[in-house]
């Protein structure tokens, strides 16, 4: 067991954590998901976020299908909850490893035991290059692959490795990309192609190519899909490139797919990968096992509008297939107005860069009430939620608001602690986070 997970074992939780009940005694997390706390039992402090783990695990189960049905694999984006609970739970679920954003969060995921990351991200210069050789140091038997688009960090890395006998081999991924890093031509690419070849040792090597389609997205989806095209095909054409350059047998990887887009990094990549038995196709989709009621609701919608889900000879909705597994839960604090309640929740508490958060169920007396229809969050402040009502709404002070959320990754940031219910409301876990 690493040291962090004998910290968290250790770690007691009270209420200076959202969630937490004021005055119960500290718990560690362990024991916090057998309370049988819910998030509207007027016994637990609110706001907090939730986690369906039904609708979780469902979500894990398709996407899994699906990945394997194409003879692709996943590494899943670990920056959405930065949870190492969840990222150990979906690769025990079949994930080929996890993908991270930064040298931080690769080394919240060694220190809890992992040792496969893709670091899908451009790290700096030569002293990111050592910050990140210092780190993998303490793991020799650490597998990591990092995107280059520049000579300048393929130098950086080779000199950061070059200086140190301690460290574990480094994978190079070369990244192409469009509305974000990555490199923009395939000449461009050949450059950064021969300076790893030129720089190759046993333990600083190139292992593939790397995109980011998500970047790509625009208002209007023809002009995303051709931009998406675009960069996908220039990315399976780099690729016998190349096998040109080094051995038939030696593994490579491609990896793309970090968004809503992945049936079409799967339907443009799947071809070349396939001519290359030494190549693996490894998607980095994160968010999309957390789905929600905003961005992924209508990403969804749009790939069931190219198709849908294709899992061996079936075809799958996947707005119909994934469920949104987060909620925020707040109470109602003032109905200073006709037409007017006011939550306690702001944008401390919820993201809002992708759209509002979405009211979705009322709560009384520790009970569900109803679902609320004709009722919107149309502002939020620092600590607040601004809700217009309808004529006839029943919502009254002290009250629960169950609300869906848009955008995972910038929501779950604000929150130390996830809880996991049960299909009755019952927290019955309690999944630690690690921002930083």
């Amino acid at each position: 067991m690493s040291d962090l997970h004998a910290t968290v074992e250790n770690v007691l939780i009270d209420e200076r954590v959202r969630g937490f009940p004021p005055g119960h005694p500290p718990l560690p997390p362990a024991a916090i998901g057998t309370q049988g706390w819910k998030p509207y039992d007027g016994k637990m402090a609110l706001p907090l976020i939730s986690l369906d783990r039904q609708a979780f695990a469902g979500n894990i189960d398709l996407m899994m299908a699906y990945v394997k049905s194409h003879g692709a694999e996943i590494a899943p984006h670990a920056k959405t909850p930065m949870s190492t609970a969840l990222a150990d739970a979906l690769l025990a679920a079949g994930a080929w490893g996890t993908t991270v954003a930064d040298i931080r969060q690769a080394a919240v995921l060694l220190k809890a035991g992992q040792r496969r990351l893709i670091l899908a991200n451009e790290i700096g210069g030569i002293a990111a290059a050592r910050r990140l050789a210092a780190l993998l140091s303490d793991y020799p038997d650490a597998e990591l692959h990092v995107f280059v688009d520049s000579i300048a960090l393929v130098e950086a890395l080779r000199l950061a490795w070059q200086a140190r006998a301690d460290l574990p081999p480094l994978g190079l991924l070369v990244e192409f990309g469009t509305g974000r890093a990555g490199l923009r031509s395939a000449d461009a690419a050949a450059a950064i192609l021969d300076a790893i070849l030129a720089a190759e040792t046993p333990v600083f090597r190139l292992t593939g190519i790397a995109a980011y389609e998500g970047a790509a997205a625009t208002a209007d989806v023809e002009e995303t899909r051709l931009r998406i095209d675009a960069l996908m095909a220039m990315t399976s054409d780099f690729l016998p490139k190349i096998r040109a350059r080094i051995a038939r047998e030696r593994p490579l990887l491609v990896t793309s797919g970090g968004s809503v887009f992945f049936d079409i990094v799967v339907a443009r990549l799947s071809t070349a990968v396939a001519a290359d038995p030494a190549c693996r196709l490894v998607l980095r989709s994160g968010a999309i096992f957390f789905h929600d009621h905003g961005i992924y609701e209508r990403g969804l919608a749009g790939l069931d509008a190219r198709g849908g889900l294709h899992i061996g000879d079936k075809t799958v909705s996947a707005a119909a297939g994934f469920r949104p597994a987060l909620r925020v839960w707040a109470e109602v604090l003032s109905r200073p107005e006709p037409g007017l309640a006011i939550a306690g929740m702001g944008v401390r508490d919820v993201a809002m860069d992708q759209g509002l958060p979405r009211p979705l169920a009322l709560y009384r007396d520790g009970a569900y009430l109803t679902d609320l229809e004709n009722t919107d969050v149309f502002r939020l402040n620092d600590q607040h939620a601004f809700l217009a009502l309808a004529d006839n709404s029943d919502v009254a002070v002290g009250d629960v608001i169950e609300f869906g959320i848009s955008h995972p990754c910038t929501c779950l940031d604000r929150h130390a602690i996830l809880y996991g219910l049960d299909p009755d409301h019952s927290v019955t876990a309690a999944y630690l986070t690690s921002f930083g």
